[in-house]
């Protein structure tokens, strides 16, 4: 129990990796609060966690929205008494498609919440935690921001290098104010995005076999295991590190 009497915000709430790493962190105790835009997936999201068990509220906010993410803060800390963690996992992801031919909109959008999201996100929650005794912020990054390989997608990569190296300079910014943040990039994980156009499980899973060393995807619970063991105590020398956790394909 870990994170007992702790509270989680996870933006991106909805998510695959953002629902695994909620339910890791309920089991250890902690109040999650999980945000996003979509009201009906964000309860459908808390009543899983919730249905085991789990202490679980939810927050509609749309983290591209400055006014939005520091109502969510001042939000969760009304609700529940604090904000301990803080996991950015918001993101979006379009079909592959060339540089060349990719819509001005979509690299817009990519940036807005990639990468505006979380720079948004993290200045509101680091407002909160250096004014109540620090706490820790994870961002949630990718392996395709490191190696870039996979085609056509140039806005994912790029949105997703930009987290990473903004995680280094914010845990700079503010180790001193007692804000641990670190970052972490899932590789191929068993989510809707780790398909390409019209591929089945069998398709990707021969795909997978040749790409990483491991084999495999991860399972969700995989990558919410390393971002609970980053927000845990047990890291708290671990300051603006982008751990990878991509079964050795960036290796």
């Amino acid at each position: 129990m870990r994170f007992d009497g702790r509270v989680v915000l996870i933006t991106g709430g909805a998510g695959a990796i953002a629902g695994a790493t909620g339910r890791a962190f309920a089991d250890e105790g902690a109040t999650v609060v999980l945000a996003g835009r979509d009201a009906g997936n964000l309860a459908a999201a808390a009543e899983r966690i919730g249905g085991g068990g789990g202490k679980v509220d939810w927050i509609a906010a749309d983290v591209t929205d400055s006014r939005q993410v520091a109502g969510l803060v001042v939000e969760v800390v009304g609700r529940h008494g604090g904000l301990h963690v803080a996991v950015n996992s918001a993101g979006v992801f379009t079909a592959p498609v060339p540089l060349a031919d990719l819509d001005e909109a979509d690299w817009a959008r990519h940036v807005d919440v990639n990468l505006t999201g979380v720079f948004l996100a993290m200045k509101h929650e680091i407002a909160h935690m250096r004014a109540n005794g620090g706490g820790v912020i994870v961002n949630i990054a990718s392996n395709i921001g490191a190696h870039g390989r996979r085609p056509g997608l140039a806005a994912y990569a790029a949105t997703k290098a930009a987290v990473s190296a903004l995680t280094r300079a914010a845990a700079r910014d503010h180790i001193a104010d007692g804000v641990r943040i670190k970052a972490v990039s899932p590789g191929a994980s068993d989510t809707p995005m780790s398909y390409r156009p019209g591929e089945s499980r069998a398709d990707r899973d021969a795909r997978v076999r040749t790409a990483v060393p491991a084999g495999r995807v991860s399972d969700p619970a995989e990558v919410a295991a390393v971002v609970l063991w980053l927000a845990s105590d047990e890291s708290s020398f671990v300051v603006g590190h982008d751990v990878v956790v991509d079964g050795g394909a960036t290796a």
